[in-house]
This record gives structure tokens, C-alpha cells and sequence, in this order.
């Protein structure tokens, strides 16, 4: 714990040296702007500008120049070439446990990201986001086609959507874990230690392949997004029908100069046993609600992420109670009538420009109709440093504990050390 400590801090440090940079993914060359536009510290945290870009269907232009034409009132206005991007990570993470510790590299499509981003503007009310991800031999994904369309001080439509970050894919902009699109920390590690001990919803499960079609409105006040999807990701041909509903609404607002939302997820319906690829029909229900707060504490960017969700008990068996869980034994999708919830608190502070220093710690509960609850605790400490915005840093360390684990002869994967590079070009 304690060379965990000094590594932290050797990484906040760093930032005293930090060189002044932008960054050119995708959207940076779509409207000429820096990537600290867009984002609160650091990729991927959205700021209030980021909101409304992406708000009005990434469909707005900044030096870049564009194709445009008008045939008897039929228009086309695009940008004169397509923007392309270029995720790729590499890590080194130890899972701690016994019988032995379990160390790990990852690097870009090994272990580690590679993914190709392609998208923008495809009119002026419609845009489009797609990734390629390459893992050794295998592809897998993500994209959306978002058609919004003014109505008064609103943008409506719809957003068609596949992919492997769940239903909130479709359309989310909030930092709290939601999507997991805007999180504090980066990609890395099998089994989601940190993210899991940072937002509620990550450790019920909400965030499994999710293909489907909703019905999104905004405004700069919040927004509404309603849809049916399936457990279906890029690719599979399981999404035929769309058995599940997602409901979605969040609200911001300026208090006192800080940054504020607040909103309520929720995920219902089941899947039949043709559709879960064979397996007995599964229920996939849950309701996450969380809040967030940006803005300055003691002259340091600070932001605060609360979030808490529940999974009721089910006769068939609930996938989203534990569903991330990587206790082995004690996953609830795997088992009936087992309820569970989870309380998440975390935040970071950009201590020095270009370096932040995080934290965050979990409550959870398997709840069994008859018996005993079990508890499944964690707490995060992290640290970020950008050596550009584009290019980035992170330590994250994550401990977990309670009678889940004190019932594991050999709990693997109780705390874990993940160190990570992110370059997004």
C-alpha cells in the first residue's frame, strides 16, 4: 500500500513539468477546437460545451470545410472529408489474492485498446459515431446514427445504436458512470476493479452489449431519451427483436458556479431463452440514480459523482443484480430471488494543470429473499496525468472487502494495481 501511496503521488508531481498541447481525435478536426473544448479535466469527462455538442447530434463545424449543394430544396451539407481517430492503450495490472498474485500486460490489441473512431456530421440535423475495435483476431465495436431535430429551444429525434457500453450508449452526457463513455478513469484490466468501485451502476451490470433504437429530447435544461434494445452486441444477429426497455431523464444546472446533474435510470423487461443465447430466460432489471457536481473547491477543478442502484430480486434470476461482479460464486444473474444494491461515491480534483488525483468507495449488498445479506465494499484511489490532452497517464489502485470475500478461500482479484497509458490521435 504503501509503494501504491508514493507511485500516486509520483505521477501527480509529474505535472510540474507538463507541456502546454491539443489534441486532433475526431471531433478536434471536425471543429478546429482543442479536445479541453469538449472536456472537464480530461478525456473522456464532458464539460457544459461538450454536452451541447454532442446534444446537437455532433453536428456542429467549426474551419473544417464542407460539401454543400441544394437540388430543388433536397440539401447535402457535409464535411469535405471524413475524420478518423485512433484509440490505443497499454497497461500493467496485478490482481492480488491467493493462491498466487496474477500479473498482467496489456498492450494495444493485445490486452490493451486499439480501436479506429470514424464519424461527424452527416447533415445538419444528423450525425454519426462509429469504432472499430481490434482484440487479436477477433472485431468487435461500437456506432450510432443520432437524427435530432429543432423544436423550439429542444433538439428530438431518434438514435439507433449498437454496442458494448449498454442501453445508455444511445445518448448520455452526465459523468456519472451511465455510459461508460465518461468515467474518470481510462480502459484497462479484465474485471472492471476500479470502475466497479467508482459507479454504482458498473458493478450492478447495466453496462452489457446493447443494440437498439430510442427516442431522445434535449435541450440545455436536461433530456429525456426512451427506447427498447436488446443484450445483443456489434455484429451478433440477436437483436431481431427488442424485448428490453430503457428510460432515461437528467437534469443540469448551474448552482453557485457549479456545474450540477441529477437523474434516474432505469432497465426493465426480460429476455426469452432464444434470445440469451439458449439459456434459461433471464429478467434484466435495475433503476441507478446519480448526481454530479463540477466546479472549483479551494481555487482546484473538482468533481463529485454520487451514485446508487438497485436490482430487484426475481423468481428468473435478475442479470443486473452483480452482474459485474467477479466474485466467483456469488454473481446474482446466476441465481433467484437474490436482490442487490449498490451506494458510489467518488470525485477528482485537478491538484496541479494536467494532473488529478481521484478517489471513490462502494457500498454493496446481495440480498436473498431467505438468509443473510453479503456485503461486497471497495474503495478507489487513482491519480491522472496528461502528457498532452490527447495523451494520458493513469494509477488506479482498488481494494475490496466484506463477508463476499472473507467467504473465498482464495479471492482473487481482491485488490488490484493498474497502471495505463491512453493515446487518442
Amino acid at each position: 500500500m504503501k509503494k501504491v501511496a508514493l507511485a500516486l503521488a509520483s505521477v501527480a508531481a509529474i505535472a510540474t513539468f507538463a507541456p502546454e498541447a491539443s489534441a486532433v481525435p475526431v471531433f478536434a478536426r471536425q471543429t478546429g477546437m482543442a479536445c479541453s473544448a469538449c472536456h472537464f479535466q480530461h478525456f473522456p469527462l464532458l464539460n457544459g460545451f461538450g454536452r451541447s455538442f454532442k446534444s446537437s447530434a455532433f453536428t456542429l463545424m467549426g474551419a473544417q470545410g464542407k460539401v454543400e449543394g441544394e437540388n430543388e430544396g433536397v440539401k447535402v451539407d457535409i464535411p469535405d472529408r471524413l475524420n478518423m481517430a485512433v484509440l490505443s492503450s497499454a497497461y500493467w495490472q496485478n490482481e492480488g489474492g491467493q493462491p498466487a498474485n496474477q500479473a498482467r500486460w496489456g498492450v494495444p490489441a493485445a490486452g490493451g485498446e486499439l480501436s479506429i473512431f470514424y464519424g461527424g456530421r452527416a447533415s445538419e440535423y444528423a450525425g454519426f459515431l462509429s469504432e472499430l475495435g481490434v482484440a487479436g483476431a477477433a472485431s468487435t465495436g461500437a456506432a450510432k446514427l443520432a437524427m435530432l431535430f429543432p423544436v423550439d429551444d429542444m433538439r428530438v429525434g431518434v438514435v439507433a445504436y449498437t454496442g458494448g457500453q449498454g442501453a445508455a450508449y444511445s445518448f448520455e452526457y452526465l459523468n456519472t458512470g451511465a455510459a461508460d463513455t465518461h468515467k474518470m478513469m481510462g480502459n484497462a484490466g479484465p474485471n472492471k476493479q476500479h470502475v466497479t468501485a467508482a459507479y454504482a451502476g458498473s458493478w450492478l451490470g447495466t453496462r452489457q452489449n446493447a443494440t437498439g433504437v430510442s427516442v431522445v429530447a434535449n435541450n440545455s435544461m436536461g433530456f429525456i431519451n426512451v427506447g427498447k434494445y436488446a443484450v445483443a452486441g456489434p455484429g451478433t444477429g440477436n437483436a431481431n427483436d427488442l424485448p428490453l426497455t430503457y428510460a432515461r431523464i437528467a437534469t443540469t444546472m448551474d448552482v453557485a458556479g457549479w456545474d450540477m446533474g441529477f437523474g434516474v435510470q432505469h432497465f426493465s423487461g426480460n429476455m426469452s431463452p432464444v434470445l440469451n443465447g439458449g439459456v434459461s430466460t433471464s429478467d434484466y432489471n435495475a433503476n441507478v440514480i446519480d448526481a454530479q457536481a463540477q466546479g472549483e473547491m479551494g481555487g482546484m477543478s473538482t468533481g463529485l459523482y454520487v451514485t446508487y442502484g438497485l436490482a430487484p430480486a426475481s423468481s428468473a434470476g435478475n442479470v443486473m443484480a452483480g452482474g459485474w461482479s467477479n466474485i466467483v460464486g456469488l454473481n446474482a444473474g446466476t441465481q433467484t430471488n437474490v436482490a442487490a444494491s449498490a451506494l458510489n461515491v467518488s470525485g477528482t480534483v485537478e491538484v496541479m494543470h494536467g494532473a488529478t488525483v481521484q478517489a471513490g468507495v462502494r457500498f454493496a449488498t446481495f440480498t436473498p429473499n431467505v438468509g443473510n445479506s453479503t456485503t461486497d465494499n471497495a474503495y478507489m484511489i487513482g491519480a491522472t496525468y496528461d502528457i498532452s490532452q490527447n495523451i494520458a497517464l493513469g494509477l488506479n489502485y482498488t481494494m475490496q472487502s466484506g463477508t463476499a470475500w472473507d467467504a473465498l478461500a482464495a479471492p482473487v482479484g481482491k485488490d488490484a494495481t493498474t497502471f495505463l497509458l491512453e493515446a487518442l490521435f
